[in-house]
């Protein structure tokens, strides 16, 4: 079977508990549409602009992801995490996933993406293969710090949020060569 007959994986966020949903808006992704070349790992890895509102009430933080579930791994593929935003952010201008942080309010900290570094990694399908799904996940969390530290995994911070999900908010959009 070749990479383009390969069976596309589930939607990630469907398989979780159910949580109330609230909105997120961007004014660089559009949902179900390809990202824009600022969003691939060759062009740019520049952070989509995010903005979001009517999070539940109780929330008392954010965390922010990009993951791929079509990556050609049993695992997907986490390009950005956010953890620790205040529970007064709701928007995160292009760009605040560079490396470093600097476009990060106080307390928020990014993770290790799967590409190994502390920033947003653009989409990165290996050529030919299907169009990935890039789901951009605002997480309202029921506590003020997840209470993972910058060295924990993609996989530890989703097995957290499990048990601190307030509400989600999901947008998404594909990449392919």
């Amino acid at each position: 079977m070749s990479n383009l007959e390969r069976p596309q994986a589930p939607n990630p966020y469907e398989l979780l508990p159910s949580v109330p949903s609230f909105t997120v808006t961007s004014e660089d992704v559009v949902e179900g549409q390809p990202l824009k070349d600022d969003q691939v790992n060759s062009a740019g890895d520049r952070s989509p602009q995010l903005s979001w509102s009517d999070a539940p009430e109780g929330t008392k933080s954010f965390v922010v992801t990009c993951f791929d579930p079509d990556a050609p791994t049993p695992s997907g593929f986490w390009h950005w995490m956010v953890v620790d935003l205040p529970a007064d952010t709701t928007s995160l201008p292009a760009g605040a996933g560079a490396e470093g942080g600097a476009g990060l309010p106080g307390g928020a900290y990014m993770l290790r993406n799967d590409g190994g570094s502390a920033a947003f990694m653009g989409a990165a399908p290996p050529p030919g293969d299907m169009p990935h799904r890039y789901f951009f996940v605002v997480h309202a969390v029921s506590e003020e710090s997840l209470g993972i530290d910058e060295n924990t995994s993609g996989a530890v911070m989703s097995f957290n949020l499990a048990f601190k999900t307030a509400g989600r908010a999901v947008l998404h959009g594909t990449y392919a060569h």
